[in-house]
């Protein structure tokens, strides 16, 4: 799930998100991405790369970005590549800067701010070899999450770049 909010949105069209501290709780990202639901949404440039049992995506972030991902079966790696990232987790919080790595474990439902502009990439083991397949070897489903497999937005009702050009 991702959110980017641009200058141009009035004030009083943000909602009010639920504090995060260092640990959060699952009921805590659960009432984010409620909220988080409600708003214009932000498909990012995403690429996937699939090797000899690997797959990899890389997400590029704008500033201001939140995204609540979905919960991992699996363990897999999250390394901020470029930028500046806030990660929340179950496990507490971190800032993340080009190179750091976290090792997700199965369960993770992680909320990430971008800082700055970003690219995050995570790293998996899957011997699925198309994203749909991939998506369902990784995630667990989630029939209420606004984004498909490959980070595809499921019903672009309004998008942000269509906001910005209707004011």
């Amino acid at each position: 799930m991702n959110l980017s909010i641009p200058n141009t949105v009035v004030p009083r069209m943000r909602p009010k998100f639920p504090e995060l501290g260092h640990v959060v709780t699952p009921e805590q990202i659960e009432k984010l991405q409620s909220c988080i639901m409600q708003m214009p949404q932000a498909e990012p440039v995403t690429e996937h790369f699939i090797h000899e049992g690997m797959y990899c995506r890389r997400v590029w972030r704008k500033a201001g970005t939140v995204v609540v991902g979905k919960v991992h079966k699996k363990p897999h790696f999250f390394v901020c590549v470029e930028g500046e990232l806030i990660a929340w987790s179950e496990k507490g919080m971190r800032r993340l800067k080009p190179g750091d790595v976290i090792c997700s474990m199965p369960g993770t439902k992680r909320v990430t701010y971008a800082v700055k502009d970003s690219v995050a990439m995570t790293f998996h083991v899957t011997p699925e070899t198309e994203i749909e397949a991939i998506e369902n070897d990784l995630v667990e489903d989630c029939p209420e999450a606004l984004f498909g497999p490959g980070n595809v937005l499921k019903d672009p009702v309004l998008t942000l770049n269509e906001l910005e050009h209707a004011s």
